[in-house]
């Protein structure tokens, strides 16, 4: 049914396309869990909030820092940052965006028991001072040196301080901003679009929780106004009827269409693409309790404890093959944790060996000669090819001698269970929000540590002395070129220890009617604003 699509439905996207001129609507590849911009750092959550919400930092298409409601900023010394406010902001509801909104906002960021996986929090902990000096200036102190504070600012969205009754409210970790005393927004008001107000290029109208969001224009945005009234935001998670609803007119643009369907669509005159490189990784994340919950039945010992049986995993599996036949060539094999010649990086490092002889010989000498069991989780709606890739993955160990089970749910059970930690071996995907493996080193792989904001996301509970010695002390490093050296060294350790196995490195594609244009973007987001009418 999907190549008669292909072939013959086409020219219904052109005709309903034109006749709808001020609606978009796009369909999504995964939907947004919530409303709140502060809840989940999803990247279903960004292409929703990212219509809305605004931060003081944006990210351009290729994650260049860029002004947005701070308009420059500057640093006193290596922890003291300026931020001038844009003047003339109106939030959505009418009120002007001063400092105080910024405040606030920081502070709900450590006052939101909705938060998962401290997507936020962890990001403010890291500050120690964010005051207003004036209606239109925000000063932020950091308790350590951070390089890279602008382009982190850009995820940490501005909501209004209206939201809750008139009081002071000052930035305090001490007491998480005197939280315990405050009324604050609920994830219930986000959803029902009484608190979702921001100064974005559209208004909420309507949260579709497993349904349609629906946006319409802000006239009154302090920037370019979009060319759409109206934008219609629609998961449909499975890339066959994604594609034929484009196809068949119900949607204007789609997210990630079946990567076999590609060479197909490029010769369909009624539907235009576009394919952008990314900095999202695929990988596997290896659990270092003992016992783990999905290895060996969750009985003691735990093999993936053992360097050994971590690299001998690598080495089974052929991460070229799975870039070409599985990804359709719109991949990159991984040789390491970001593309090469991104900050951090190590030059001139191959794809990531595949040597099945060689994996079965450490697995021998870690003591697993006949192998153990585990089982592998993943997403099978979130990434382009998510369960087929985990499939393979499974087929690859299970050649070696593990006896590998594969356990594929879709994203929004994913995501909660692996933020409780119940898996032993996930299946995960990161996209870097700066071109510096910075970013995955402090999320992913530094020791947990909740009170400086890093290892938030280090589901394994890998911990590494001298990982952390280099990485923890890139993250405080002003000097590129130290900080560059630094993070060569923790990413020569990284893929010594083999705590997270790298796979490949996903391109972005959109599929959309003829009349439309959209250059894409390296984050994977479709953004209304920036789609326009050819």
């Amino acid at each position: 049914m999907k190549r008669i699509l292909l072939a013959g439905a086409a020219c219904l996207a052109l005709g309903v396309g034109e006749v709808r001129a001020q609606t978009l609507r796009i369909g999504m590849a995964a939907e947004p869990t919530s409303a709140d911009p502060q809840q989940y750092a999803a990247a279903p959550n960004s292409t929703l909030h990212n219509h809305v919400f605004e931060s003081l930092v944006a990210l351009d298409a290729r994650l260049k820092a860029e002004p947005s409601l701070a308009t420059a900023w500057s640093r006193r010394d290596d922890t003291t940052w300026v931020f001038d406010l844009r003047q003339g902001v109106k939030f959505h509801n009418g009120q002007d965006f001063t400092a105080a909104d910024v405040v606030f906002s920081f502070c709900r960021m450590l006052n939101n028991p909705g938060e998962l996986a401290v997507s936020y929090s962890s990001m403010v902990r890291r500050l120690n001072r964010v005051e207003a000096e004036g209606p239109h200036r925000v000063v932020i102190g950091t308790r350590q040196p951070e390089p890279l504070l602008p382009a982190d600012l850009s995820s940490l969205r501005i909501i209004p301080a209206g939201l809750v009754p008139a009081r002071p409210i000052a930035f305090s970790l001490d007491d998480n901003c005197a939280g315990n005393g405050q009324h604050w927004p609920s994830l219930a008001q986000f959803n029902d679009g009484s608190a979702a107000i921001g100064t974005g290029p559209f208004r909420m109208r309507q949260f579709g929780r497993s349904g349609v969001t629906e946006l319409v224009r802000h006239d009154a945005y302090w920037g370019p106004k979009p060319h759409w009234a109206e934008v219609r935001l629609q998961p449909v998670t499975a890339a066959g009827p994604r594609l034929a609803g484009l196809l068949a007119g119900d949607h204007d643009i789609v997210e990630a269409p079946a990567t076999g369907d590609i060479p197909r669509l490029r010769n369909n005159a009624a539907i235009g693409l576009a394919i952008a490189p990314t900095t999202r990784l695929i990988f596997l994340q290896l659990d270092q309790r003992n016992p783990a919950p999905f290895v060996n039945g969750g009985a003691a010992p735990n093999p993936l404890q053992d360097v050994r049986v971590r690299q001998a995993l690598s080495l089974a599996i052929d991460r070229n093959a799975i870039a070409s036949r599985i990804m359709d060539g719109l991949a990159l094999p991984a040789g390491q944790f970001l593309p090469e010649g991104m900050f951090g990086t190590i030059p001139g490092l191959p794809v990531l060996p595949y040597d099945p002889a060689r994996a079965r010989a450490l697995l021998a000498e870690a003591g697993y000669a006949e192998g153990f069991s585990l089982t592998l989780h993943a997403t099978n709606n979130r990434y382009v090819n998510d369960a087929r890739v985990i499939q393979a993955i499974g087929q690859y160990l299970s050649r070696i001698g593990v006896r590998a089970e594969v356990d594929a749910m879709p994203s929004n059970v994913f995501f909660g269970r692996r933020a409780r930690r119940e898996f032993s071996a996930p299946m995960g995907g990161w996209a870097a929000s700066a071109e510096e493996t910075l970013l995955f080193f402090r999320t992913w792989m530094a020791s947990t540590d909740r009170e400086r904001g890093i290892g938030g996301s280090n589901y394994g509970n890998w911990s590494h002395a001298a990982f952390d010695a280099a990485a923890v002390a890139a993250l405080t490093t002003m000097e590129d070129a130290e900080r560059g050296r630094l993070l060569r060294e923790a990413s020569r350790i990284g893929l010594a220890e083999m705590p997270i196995l790298p796979i490949h490195f996903e391109s972005a594609v959109w599929a959309f009617r003829r009349g439309l244009a959209y250059a894409g973007r390296m984050d994977q987001q479709t953004l209304a604003q920036e789609i326009r009418p050819q």
